[in-house]
């Protein structure tokens, strides 16, 4: 595969080897108040890659039992997603969390002061979405401990950032049965580094990689690591993805990118829409989970 690293699949098996080695460390707690008629919803800690305390949810109907389940795997931003229609599906029992350490129902508008693309780009070993994408692999092995959910059925699912980690776990988390990328970002992205950048957040990189020395070089280097349209490439799952028409954050092109190097079986929903949650999203990824994790 042109442009792959030598080193691109030692990295991310190692990636998913640091992450599965981690102790599987969690504490579950009732939630006062009653956030959903159709699920319990019950506050989630773990420990994450660093041993840091990350903190979230998790969803059941009520008397759940080894259910299907999945990983709901936020967009960019410090803000927790919260268990509403796109978080949960029925007849599943799904997990999220926050990235960053902030409470399971944090809400929090993006600036980009507070935006984190640059963190530790200038190697790929330290980029933040290594270790994101590591705790959400942590976030896979809670969710299979739980009673409610079937350990032999978990999927993953998210939108934008959420969508491109989703993918990333397609190909490289052996917990996953099934996937859900909504707009995937990082697909396509060195060709986009090198072009006209006007929007945040992903303006956090080249605004970083102007200030870095050999900025370029370096930059380019360590997404390399991380451009999803690669990783689809070695998905090893049944994965639908959704593309918006008026998307100006994870554009068409770089969507179908990322899904024609998807393997089969696989399914591509095109709404024309922009970058934005879709009631289609829903009723498409339950179906899409129920259909393959049987």
């Amino acid at each position: 595969m042109s442009g792959l690293p030598d080193d691109f699949e030692a990295f991310w098996h190692r990636t998913v080897a640091e992450a599965f080695a981690a102790p599987l460390d969690y504490h579950r707690n009732p939630q006062d108040e009653r956030m959903r008629e159709s699920h319990v919803v019950e506050k989630l800690e773990f420990r994450g890659i660093n041993g840091e305390t990350l903190y979230g949810w998790i969803a059941h109907p009520h008397g759940a039992r080894r259910l299907p389940g999945f990983v709901w795997i936020p967009p960019y931003g410090r803000e927790s997603k919260l268990p509403d229609d796109y978080g949960t599906r029925e007849g599943f029992t799904s997990l999220s969390f926050n990235f960053f350490g902030e409470s399971a129902f944090h809400q929090e508008k993006y600036v980009p002061s507070r935006g984190y693309f640059a963190q530790g780009a200038e190697l790929p070993e330290t980029w933040v979405f290594r270790q994101m994408f590591q705790n959400s692999v942590i976030a896979s092995r809670v969710l299979q401990a739980q009673i409610e959910a079937d350990e032999d059925r978990i999927g993953v699912m998210g939108m934008s950032q959420g969508a491109g980690i989703t993918l990333w776990n397609a190909a490289w988390n052996p917990i996953v049965g099934a996937a859900c990328a909504d707009m995937p970002f990082l697909g396509k992205v060195p060709s986009t580094l090198v072009g006209h950048v006007y929007r945040y957040p992903l303006k956090e990189l080249t605004d970083f990689m102007a200030e870095l020395p050999m900025g370029e070089a370096r930059i380019l280097n360590t997404v390399s690591y991380f451009d999803t349209a690669t990783h689809a490439a070695f998905s090893k799952v049944p994965t639908h993805v959704s593309l918006g028409l008026k998307d100006p954050a994870c554009k068409p092109d770089s969507v179908r990118a990322i899904f024609e190097a998807l393997p089969e079986p696989k399914e591509l929903s095109v709404l024309d829409w922009g970058h934005d949650w879709h009631p289609e999203m829903i009723s498409q990824n339950a179906a899409w989970l129920r259909e393959h994790l049987k």
